[in-house]
């Protein structure tokens, strides 16, 4: 009786070793299956509740929780839960009053960071409204496209973007879109025509009582919350459809990460886009925490705003990262509250070389697309992953990789016509089973680039895939590393650049009669950086003052071509499609051409390029 009770308790007590030797990431897997299993039971009962509860109702709960706990700092400024949750009072009755604003309607924001952009979307969300989160770099045509493809009804933009706005008014009023900047009393007096001024002071005198829920009795679970704009290649932004279940779900990242009610978040990272909204400030909300908000990211102001603010958690970008590491060194480099890094596009050499200066901080790497419905998440912190497979997480979300053909840009079949799955450390494209329980929302009113991203008969008739556009690669211990991109869409500075929007606004320039872009590797620097390859127009030669002009009005700084490459002719496929393999591979290495190169110099425009140049960009001297 006792020897086996003996034996018993000394197998309990050696279950552990056998289980980390059979398993190093033991205590990760187990911990962060109980956070998965915790957070799986909440989202499930949130879904069956009646009314349904959405991110707006998570927020109202967190006002009555701790109505006097800061919300958002903002540079000389804070507000506490309760006050932002008056402030979208006062803005919901004032957009109901001044603009019409009435449940289902779709209104676009169009601004850069400031606490005005949440209490705005709270507003709308009490109003039942859908929220187009707009990039505030595009303009003209890329503007004009994100009203169109998400029905907008009404405009609300800051006063220092009045211009932009302005520029595309005629079409605006055309579509019967209501326009209002947000402004002073003073500038009520100077309004465009077609071009309301909603002034603070009508904000103020507006009431801060609590709405009727009743205002958006309307929206569901699938109902549309928000439309966050992508890059394809279309070229065009696409309006990602974000689902109030979809929200809640993509929220609960920090929850994953460890972050707790008790954290300082710092958001830097654009309003307007998925990592700043969604992982940063709804994710902070359904936690419970405070945010920084800072208008935009600056390397020399970092360090110091999350020493002032006592901030625990920071997100990044890879390009961030490797900002904050070329920085000057401090002494006090390692002086502050930060435990934990929260973001996507982090290299392995930037990973170890910030946690070798900035200190003992951890490193959570996540991986998404806005529109998808899959992602992961490396909880264990192994340097260089973006995720790690887990049991439960494939339980809900169907995902595998499969062969394909960078070649011919298309999967590789098998003799009966489906997919082939690629076996563990291979690189493969990343596809995501379609179901009911992990639904793929596509795009607002483009029907055609939503069929794009579906891969159907992937490996039995009849099912439906959701097609990533990445290349991926799932080692032996489960480790997930991201390889690279498909199709004509790159990565630089944190943003996805569609080539085709790009050449499209090239081939506007008078000397330039065709163009192909593409991504280029720069060592020491994340992503890839914009290159074209031109070929000029009969007996013109070109005019580098008239095409810098051209893309700095019509592009963001991080999609105009830093190398320009002029050809006598562009290669084509037998189906006419540019080949773009040969030059990506020659790069922007004079030295590897025969043709004349232009390098976008900030102070000077596009200027020769040498071969002296190359070597001070590929050894860090100049950086882009």
């Amino acid at each position: 009786m006792y020897v086996l009770l003996y034996t018993i308790l000394a197998g309990l007590a050696i279950l552990p070793l056998f289980l980390y030797l059979r398993n190093p990431y033991f205590t990760q897997d187990l911990r962060y299956t109980v956070t998965c299993v915790l957070l799986w039971l909440r989202i499930n009962r949130i879904k069956r509740s009646k009314p349904f509860y959405s991110m707006l109702d998570c927020f109202l709960d967190k006002v009555k929780k701790h109505p006097n706990k800061q919300f958002i700092v903002f540079e000389k400024s804070s507000y506490t839960y309760r006050d932002v949750d008056k402030q979208s009072n006062k803005l919901a009755r004032a957009l109901s009053q001044h603009a019409s604003v009435k449940e289902g309607d779709t209104v676009a924001l169009f601004m850069g960071n400031e606490p005005m952009y949440v209490f705005i979307w709270l507003a709308l969300a009490k109003l039942g409204c859908r929220a187009a989160l707009l990039n505030y770099n595009i303009r003209s045509k890329s503007l004009l496209h994100c009203f169109t493809c998400c029905g907008t009804n009404v405009l609300l933009a800051a006063s220092e973007l009045r211009g932009a706005v302005e520029e595309v008014l005629p079409t605006l009023r055309e579509q019967s879109v209501s326009v209002f900047v947000l402004g002073e009393e003073e500038e009520e007096k100077c309004v465009t025509e077609g071009v309301n001024t909603l002034s603070s002071s009508r904000i103020q005198q507006a009431s801060d009582q609590p709405l009727d829920p009743q205002l958006r009795s309307k929206v569901t679970l699938k109902s549309p919350a928000l439309y966050i704009y992508t890059s394809g290649t279309t070229g065009l932004p696409k309006a990602a459809v974000i689902t109030h279940e979809k929200l809640y779900m993509a929220s609960s990242m920090q929850a994953i990460s460890g972050v707790a009610s008790d954290d300082v978040i710092y958001i830097y990272l654009p309003l307007y886009h998925s990592a700043g909204f969604i992982m940063g400030l709804t994710g902070a909300i359904e936690r419970g925490s405070t945010v920084v908000l800072r208008r935009k990211f600056s390397a020399s102001n970092f360090w110091d705003d999350c020493r002032k603010h006592k901030v625990t958690v920071i997100q990044y970008i890879g390009e961030i990262m490797r900002y904050l590491c070329n920085s000057p060194k401090k002494d006090n480099d390692r002086h502050h509250k930060v435990r934990l890094a929260l973001g996507n596009g982090l290299r392995a050499d930037t990973w170890s070389e910030f946690l070798q200066r900035f200190g003992d901080i951890r490193v959570c790497e996540c991986y998404g697309a806005t529109e998808g419905h899959v992602g992961f998440i490396n909880y264990v912190g192994k340097v260089g992953a973006i995720g790690k497979e887990h049991f439960f997480h494939k339980a809900n979300f169907s995902y595998v990789l499969i062969q394909y053909d960078t070649e011919r840009e298309e999967p590789v079949k098998d003799s009966r016509g489906f997919c082939i799955k690629v076996p563990k450390g291979e690189t493969g494209l990343l596809v995501a089973k379609i179901t009911a329980q992990a639904p793929f929302s596509g795009y607002a009113n483009n029907q055609e680039q939503t069929d794009r991203k579906k891969l159907r008969d992937v490996f039995v008739k009849g099912d439906l895939y959701f097609n990533s556009g990445d290349l991926l690669r799932i080692d032996h211990e489960g480790f997930v590393y991201f390889m690279d991109r498909i199709g004509d869409t790159f990565r630089w500075k944190g943003e996805n650049v569609a080539t085709t929007e790009v050449t499209e606004h090239l081939i506007m320039v008078e000397c330039i009669e065709e163009a192909n872009v593409y991504g280029v590797k720069v060592p020491g620097h994340e992503g890839r950086v914009g290159m074209a390859a031109i070929k000029l127009k009969d007996d013109m030669e070109f005019d580098s003052k008239a095409t810098l002009e051209h893309v700095k009005t019509s592009l963001p700084s991080y999609a105009r071509p830093r190398f320009i490459r002029i050809q006598n002719s562009l290669a084509v496929t037998g189906t006419f499609k540019q080949i773009k393999v040969k030059l990506v591979e020659e790069g922007f290495n004079p030295s590897m051409m025969q043709d004349r190169l232009y390098y976008l110099e900030d102070s000077k425009g596009y200027i020769p390029m040498t071969q002296e140049m190359f070597h001070s960009i590929s050894d860090g001297k100049i950086h882009l």
